[in-house]
């Protein structure tokens, strides 16, 4: 018998629907009927809901999905930043040292798994087939390209004036701090991702918050020097510096100094550069992805102590793969079969969420998301 889509263990995706076609579009049609997703959004600048949209549709019809409700960070900025108890589980695609929030993948990793082979700039797949040449064949540049979202960027594009020999980095946008040509250069058109691994020598250096472009520089096949940070990804505890990456000082003070230990170490920053890329193809593809949110969501879903509502003014986010089966003859049959074969269901005891108070985050212009997945029938 094939394995269930209800086994605790998160299997690989491939593996969860290696049974028989009709288990499968029973198990899916399923999921189907009693996977529902609600959404309530707070605040002016909401439109990244729709990652979050888009991953619980899918997620939801891979595997069961405890019934949950949670806040989610719209923002790029982690929000919990109390010292103290007691805390609001806020859900964020990025955390810091100084917050507590609950760190998930990025939206730009979950939306490149979501849209695999199908974007239109890169997801890991992709560049797992575009690694540039071979490593003895690569420029022996550190190479930089973005906006300019922060002080030390700035910096870095100024030290590359200065060091060209050393490093390429140039700014292809501004937006946050006036440009001045004399210090900065002229401003760049934007390079295909892929011809970053022209350069031996990828320079990580934080945005607003962490820089979202660590997975892909990993699965690539070029060493990251990595600016020390206080903001993290959801799986930047697993990596070890000199093991996956090079570190250099916040303030760029020791940076040249690291680009000159990966051009006299050159077999030690070549297997650098490997160990990064196995560290991507074990743990940040699309089946470890989902297998992350499913852990994730399931560790949450045993700390809850109360059950979830639909509250007032949430909206359904509807599944446009529910065209499942192309005759709504078939469907009704396989609907009917499903409803007469389950028992019913009991409800753990969750968390409460009347008690949380939006308004502090209000006051500092957050967006933010209620969310509920639930369960329960509704025929």
């Amino acid at each position: 018998m094939g394995p269930s889509l209800y086994d605790t263990n998160c299997l690989p995706v491939t593996e969860i629907f290696r049974s028989k076609l009709k288990l499968m579009a029973d198990m899916l049609l399923n999921l189907h009927i009693f996977s529902k997703i609600y959404i309530k959004t707070y605040g002016e600048h909401v439109g990244f809901r729709i990652f979050m949209d888009s991953l619980l549709l899918s997620l939801t019809n891979k595997v069961k999905v405890p019934d949950i409700e949670f806040f989610v960070n719209l923002g790029d900025w982690p929000l919990e930043k109390r010292k103290v108890p007691p805390f609001h589980p806020i859900f964020s695609w990025c955390g810091s040292l100084e917050t507590k929030d609950i760190v998930m993948p990025t939206y730009d990793l979950t939306d490149s798994v979501l849209e695999t082979m199908g974007r239109v700039s890169l997801d890991m797949m992709s560049v797992q087939a575009h690694t540039g040449p071979k490593w003895e064949e690569k420029n022996n540049t550190a190479f930089w390209r973005g906006r300019d979202s922060c002080k030390e960027r700035l910096e870095l594009v100024k030290m590359s004036k200065k060091h060209p020999d050393m490093i390429d980095a140039a700014f292809t946008h501004f937006f946050f701090f006036k440009h001045d040509e004399n210090l900065y250069g002229s401003i760049v058109q934007p390079i295909p991702f892929f011809d970053f691994f022209k350069y031996k020598y990828q320079i990580l250096i934080d945005g607003t918050v962490a820089a979202y472009r660590m997975p892909y520089l990993l699965v690539g096949n070029s060493v990251i020097l990595k600016q020390d940070s206080i903001y993290y990804e959801h799986f930047y505890n697993e990596l070890q510096p000199w093991k996956h990456y090079v570190p250099f000082k916040r303030d760029l003070s020791d940076l040249l100094e690291k680009i000159q230990w990966v051009k006299d170490h050159d077999e030690e920053a070549k297997r650098i550069a490997e160990a990064g890329q196995m560290f991507a193809r074990n743990n940040l593809m699309g089946d470890h992805v989902f297998c992350y949110y499913f852990k994730l969501f399931h560790a949450y879903a045993k700390l809850q102590v109360s059950e979830p509502k639909i509250r007032e003014g949430m909206e359904r986010v509807e599944n446009t793969a529910e065209n499942f089966f192309p005759c709504e003859c078939q469907k009704s049959k396989v609907r009917k079969r499903i409803i007469n074969s389950l028992p019913h269901t009991t409800f753990l005891q969750w968390v409460t969420f009347d008690a949380v108070n939006l308004s502090h985050y209000r006051i500092h212009g957050c967006s933010m998301a209620f969310i509920i997945v639930t369960s329960q029938l509704i025929v």
